[in-house]
């Protein structure tokens, strides 16, 4: 009787032992390990969150990894954050920042396999982090208040839970947020829908050009790497990828072949083959599709790129060039991924537009208040595949921040969207579809998440200033200013003073640079200074007459504000004391941004809502 019962015990034992290995519990879940989900994970596990990222596939970094992107776009000048921290990484592996600079499209060129590489040291050093590969995940419900998603590894049938708090949807076409029935929208709006002077007359249901990279790697001179015809294969399809064979010499962005070739030189003899023009981008809407239809789109894109390689090596005469077997572990040796420039893009509690960019301080909505990540890159669409397409190749904007409401979906609490569905117009997401971006936006998703998790509140309860507040702590720009980096001893006090809207940077674009300028060492006049001040309190700020038009000086500023602040703590006077030697002196823009921090703390004085309003 006493070895059954035993054996009884030991057999349930067992099973709730196997349970308890299926279940999974954390304080933040990221469904999807690409290159928000990597960041997130990161960020949140760094701010003391129990993190789990669910991961479809063998590899961490999505686009630039999983689908052979390892081209950084932008925000080569206002690096920050994780973007700088994994950018440093880089450099450490290739030795020096010029080793990245071996192809012209970009100043950080890398192999897709060391880019996984770094983002799995990264992650590695996070205790608070697990990642789990290969996991498929079939269902997401709410569970006594928790996210509770249904997951399966790859080439298993066993069922795996996690729980968590806050969920974070990292996917690449954002299917989570669809799932969880959260509205979106697909598709180019019409111009009359926010007055975009670049977008369409009518909206339509047209996305960007997707592409499935190649890497090509040089096997040497004599080397005959030609891949066999492939059966879809059509030569006139690619004959004005360059101008060797193109009968029209005039055509718009038609590029010299070897010139054109070295676009995506990669480290160690390798070419990241993400040819723009009559190349290998492929039009395809699959982000509706069923998973069946979504597995057919891929093998005919992926057919198509298979094509362009083969014209490439037989027609541009690159028989040398073969597929790298040593970057993607795969079969085809092709990416495990396509890249998707666009996704579903949900409504949110903001809503960015080209606007907000070009003209960030005369909208209705002064988003630029509540930015949590930055971008330099024009407005960059793809749609040579797609002859119903409007060309809107490379159009210039000054560089611009992303806003905080853009990430929290209206109408389903605890979720947070990063990746390319957060909440901004079609045409805005062709600049904020870049890799630094993401990267920015899955930061500061990581960053709310865990906000969010310790003091048991929805996203849409946050407090938009304590969100930058740990932003800034990681040295993130919560504003693109060029002229004042994270190394700058003012870098806080210009983020928060320019978030106020006291000091405004002046944003420009100069060729291909996007800009953002503080004029740290500018000057301002008094006038000037009494017009931002009444403005941001709502009470007339008074500056004599006769001196409005000058320029102030640092004994002004002083007068001013203990004005505004008569009573003045010990920590002011010292302040003053400080600046006293240069008292008769014009004070610099940054100078009165730090007096402005320490007499009136503005940033902190005001909480902002999602529209950028002052509450």
């Amino acid at each position: 009787m006493k070895q059954k019962i035993g054996f009884i015990f030991l057999f349930f034992n067992i099973i709730f032992s196997n349970f308890a290995k299926n279940k999974f519990s954390a304080e933040v879940l990221v469904v999807g390990g690409g290159t928000s989900g990597t960041m997130a994970g990161i960020q949140a596990a760094r701010m003391g969150a129990k993190v789990i990222i669910l991961e479809e596939t063998a590899w961490l970094g999505g686009m630039m990894t999983s689908a052979g992107v390892s081209a950084i776009d932008g925000n080569h000048n206002i690096a920050s954050g994780l973007w700088a921290e994994f950018r440093s990484n880089l450099e450490k592996y290739y030795g020096s920042k010029q080793a990245l600079q071996s192809g012209w499209v970009s100043q950080v060129m890398f192999e897709p396999s060391v880019g996984q590489k770094i983002l799995r040291q990264m992650c590695a050093k996070e205790k608070n982090l697990l990642v789990i590969d290969n996991a498929q995940v079939s269902d997401i419900l709410k569970v006594n208040g928790n996210w509770e998603a249904v997951f399966s590894r790859k080439n298993t049938k066993k069922q795996e839970k996690v729980s968590a708090k806050i969920l974070i949807d990292a996917t690449e076409l954002g299917d989570i947020a669809a799932k969880l029935g959260v509205k979106y929208d697909l598709g180019m709006e019409a111009k009359a829908k926010y007055n975009e002077r670049i977008a369409p007359e009518n909206a339509n249901d047209i996305v960007q050009d997707l592409t499935y990279v190649t890497v090509l790697k040089d096997f040497g001179a004599n080397s005959d790497k030609t891949i066999p015809k492939p059966v879809s294969y059509n030569r006139a399809d690619f004959i004005c990828s360059c101008e060797k064979f193109c009968p029209d010499k005039q055509m718009p962005r038609l590029w010299d072949c070897d010139k054109m070739m070295t676009y995506g030189q990669i480290p160690n003899q390798k070419y990241m083959i993400n040819w723009p023009i009559n190349g290998n981008d492929f039009y395809v809407n699959m982000v509706e599709m069923s998973p069946q239809q979504r597995l057919e789109a891929v093998k005919k894109a992926k057919e198509h790129s298979l094509n362009f390689v083969y014209f490439m090596q037989t027609e541009l005469g690159w028989k040398n060039l073969g597929l790298a077997e040593d970057e993607f572990p795969t079969e085809d040796h092709l990416p495990m991924i396509p890249y998707h420039r666009e996704s579903r893009r949900i409504h949110g509690l903001a809503r960015m537009n080209m606007n907000h960019a070009e003209k960030p301080f005369d909208q209705a909505e002064p988003l630029y208040r509540t930015g949590i990540t930055v971008g330099d890159y024009p407005v960059d669409q793809h749609h040579g595949k797609n002859p119903k397409a409007p060309d809107l190749y490379y159009v210039p904007v000054p560089s611009y921040n992303v806003p905080l409401g853009s990430l929290i979906p209206e109408g389903v609490d605890n979720l947070i969207v990063a990746e390319k569905s957060i909440s901004v117009s079609n045409i805005m997401n062709g600049a904020s579809r870049l890799q630094p971006v993401v990267m920015g936006i899955g930061q500061a998703a990581g960053t709310l998440a865990v906000i969010c998790a310790k003091n048991n509140i929805s996203p849409k309860h946050v407090s938009v200033r304590e969100v930058q507040e740990e932003l800034l702590k990681s040295k993130c720009f919560l504003l693109p200013y060029l002229d004042v980096q994270p190394e700058h001893p003012m870098f806080e006090v210009a983020q928060k003073i320019g978030s106020t809207g006291i000091l405004k940077g002046t944003g420009r674009n100069y060729k291909w640079s996007n800009q953002t300028w503080f004029y740290p060492d500018s000057t301002i006049t008094n006038g000037e200074v009494a017009e931002a001040l009444t403005a941001f309190l709502g009470t007339k700020i008074n500056a004599h007459e006769t001196v409005l038009a000058e320029k102030m000086t640092v004994m002004d500023a002083f007068e001013m504000l203990t004005k505004i602040r008569p009573q003045k703590p010990d920590y002011l006077v010292e302040v003053m004391q400080n600046y006293v030697a240069k008292k008769d002196k014009a004070i610099t823009r940054i100078e009165l941004a730090d007096l402005l921090d320490k007499f009136l703390h503005p940033f902190e004085a005001k909480e902002v809502d999602f529209s950028g309003k002052f509450r």
